[in-house]
């Protein structure tokens, strides 16, 4: 839908907002992209639905934003999700630190089946991809319909977006981010797997720095 390629995410989450109504879901890991997310839908709607992933492998800080920020965006109906396997089960059946040896089926286990199985409920999700994230999102449209569940629409608002314009964006509304971003820590994922990022890498080199993986698999 490239009529939206030119518009304002507030503009592009009020159609969401209005086309899909209860069908509608952001699911978020709680990056800038996505603090920006909700602040924007609370201005335009008095209840909307946010779904996170609960690993179990989350960094604290994360934990203690996600908190933060249900308290103070009470529109939010948030959804944790988890997995259906516990890390003890997931050590029993496939070994101890699954993401080391094979990081593709740790975050299949703990992401990719369990949010599958969370957006079953809905018609459309609001998701915070970048371009400028990698180079493996920089043809990201804005609304489109999702590669991997052909019935449901994909809105990615902030597709077009800098990481400098979000950064404008949260410091103006004063809105909480994570700590670990002053760390050095740019795209955060679980802590086995995050890492700060060097100059002159993109701001997802710090995700399972240490693999050829690029993507969780909830886009692919």
């Amino acid at each position: 839908m490239t009529q939206f390629e030119h518009e304002a995410p507030q503009t592009v989450l009020r159609w969401a907002v209005e086309t899909f109504k209860d069908r509608l879901a952001v699911v978020t890991s709680f990056q800038p992209t996505g603090i920006a997310t909700i602040h924007m839908l609370s201005e335009i709607t008095d209840c909307f639905t946010v779904i996170t992933l609960d690993t179990g492998l989350l960094f604290p800080e994360t934990y203690q934003l996600i908190d933060e920020v249900e308290k103070r965006f009470p529109a939010m109906h948030l959804i944790r999700i988890k997995p259906t396997l516990s890390l003890t089960e997931q050590t029993e059946k496939h070994g101890e630190n699954l993401w080391q040896h094979d990081p593709n089926l740790c975050c299949h286990i703990r992401k990719v089946v369990p949010l599958d199985h969370a957006l079953q409920n809905y018609d459309a999700w609001i998701a915070g991809l970048r371009r400028d994230q990698s180079s493996t999102r920089k043809d990201v449209p804005v609304v489109g319909q999702d590669r991997k569940r052909p019935n449901m629409t994909k809105i990615c608002p902030f597709a077009t977006w800098s990481a400098e314009m979000l950064e404008i964006y949260i410091n103006a509304h004063e809105l909480p981010y994570n700590a670990l971003h002053d760390q050095g820590y740019t795209s955060i994922g679980c802590y086995p797997c995050t890492r700060p990022i060097i100059n002159g890498e993109d701001s997802r080199a710090g995700r399972w720095a240490n693999s050829s993986k690029i993507e969780c698999g909830i886009h692919q």
